[in-house]
């Protein structure tokens, strides 16, 4: 079977972003079949092509798998026009590429929601086994943040969305809450699967060289949180408990923010003009660094903005890449991930924006170090039992499988 898989902000591990599309992609190849990723140029991916773009793209292979990669760059800072043209453009591109290029099947990824366009082109145009994975909700999430209030742009979302949904053979959701909104859009059951974010055990495992930021001592206690600095990340509850960890007088315990986005100059400017010492802030870092500073952290924070969308309806790489490297887990709102923390015992789940919960339990992961380990090895324990890489790529790859045998001819 060959596939071409769309992702816009597809990355190898030698970016600092999510590589779910590239691991999935590296199980195709594992299991026998071809793999063709159509992506852009996302400011904190790194494709691998590093040639000149001829006509407005570049192609090549890299670990096996072949790329075209266009000449669209992104970056999380860019204003909200500047980010939805460089979609649109993406989309028009590949759905010449759709109507072209020789395949049995084409998996399309968001977000952006405009990646399951040249999916709605393969198959009412040219009869192609179309598989869309849905990473988050639209219109839901952008509507709940406030992001996007116009009614004519949400309905026009929500007419892709549901094209999208409709035109697509099966779908994937990576998120319990997922798979519901997709089903409460008319889509069967039978046609959605849950594939969540995975663990990369193998990065994550012993043997990688630790590492801190010269900021934090060897004896405080490390609270890193690794992912994008914006709206939706409610990054402003960190430097709310960090200014309540200083009234306490507990410089002892650091919080790590590493990554970038649109209000990562905001969150500096306001941690200096408070002199919120104890927030450290760290450029991001490719896979393997990550693992070494992951490997001297003593606790994970999962942060999100306090939107009820949210709490069912998100599968943030953080988690699994904290919980694959063994870390407890600190997380501010309910769901689904707060219900496994609590489950499992392998870390602290405190309300949304009360940061006097936040800084309670992080003077609790302090005054007791061992309980601390413990709940660490029950994070990897969850992470090798229910979300090992390898075997959510095989149900994955098996779904394809089904639907290009169900579909084709």
């Amino acid at each position: 079977m060959k596939v071409i898989y769309f992702h816009q902000h597809f990355s190898t591990p030698k970016g600092s972003t999510g590589t779910r599309s590239y691991e999935l992609s590296r199980h195709l190849l594992t299991r026998g079949h071809q793999v063709t990723i159509v992506c852009g140029s996302y400011g904190m991916g790194e494709t691998g092509l590093s040639q000149p773009f001829v006509g407005g793209r570049r192609h090549g292979t890299v670990d096996g798998i072949e790329i075209i990669e266009f000449d669209l760059a992104y970056s999380n800072v860019d204003g909200f026009m500047k980010r939805s043209m460089t979609f649109v453009k993406f989309a028009l591109r590949s759905i010449g590429l759709a109507l072209t290029e020789k395949y049995d099947l084409l998996f399309a990824t968001s977000t952006p929601l405009t990646a399951g366009i040249p999916g709605i082109f393969a198959r009412w145009l040219r009869g192609k086994p179309f598989v869309f994975e849905v990473r988050d909700l639209w219109p839901e999430l952008p509507r709940a943040m406030g992001a996007i209030r116009n009614p004519l742009v949400l309905s026009a979302i929500s007419a892709l969305e549901w094209s999208s949904y409709r035109s697509a053979h099966r779908l994937v959701g990576l998120s319990p809450g997922i798979v519901e909104g997709i089903a409460r859009r008319g889509v069967s059951r039978e046609c959605i699967t849950l594939v969540p974010n995975g663990c990369d055990l193998g990065i994550f495992a012993s043997g990688v060289q630790p590492w801190r930021p010269s900021e934090v001592h060897t004896n405080d206690l490390m609270a890193l949180f690794a992912g994008t600095h914006g709206m939706a990340n409610g990054l402003d509850a960190v430097l709310n408990v960090a200014a309540e960890l200083k009234h306490r007088g507990r410089d002892d315990i650091k919080l790590l923010l590493i990554g970038q986005g649109k209000f990562k100059a905001s969150l500096q400017a306001r941690a200096a003009d408070e002199g919120l010492n104890n927030v450290v802030f760290q450029d991001p870092v490719n896979k393997v660094k990550l693992a070494g500073l992951m490997a001297s952290a003593d606790l994970g924070l999962q942060i999100l903005a306090n939107i009820p969308a949210f709490y069912y309806g998100t599968s943030p790489n953080k988690f699994f890449d904290y919980i694959a490297a063994g870390l407890p887990v600190l997380n501010n709102y309910p769901g689904w991930l707060a219900d496994m923390i609590i489950e499992y015992r392998c870390g602290f789940v405190v309300p949304p924006d009360n940061p006097f919960a936040f800084a309670d339990a992080l003077e609790e992961a302090a005054a007791d170090r061992d309980e601390l380990k413990a709940m660490g090895q029950r994070s990897r324990a969850l992470a090798e039992k229910q979300f090992d890489r390898t075997k959510l790529a095989d149900l994955w790859v098996d779904w394809l499988s089904v639907t290009k045998a169900n579909f084709t001819g």
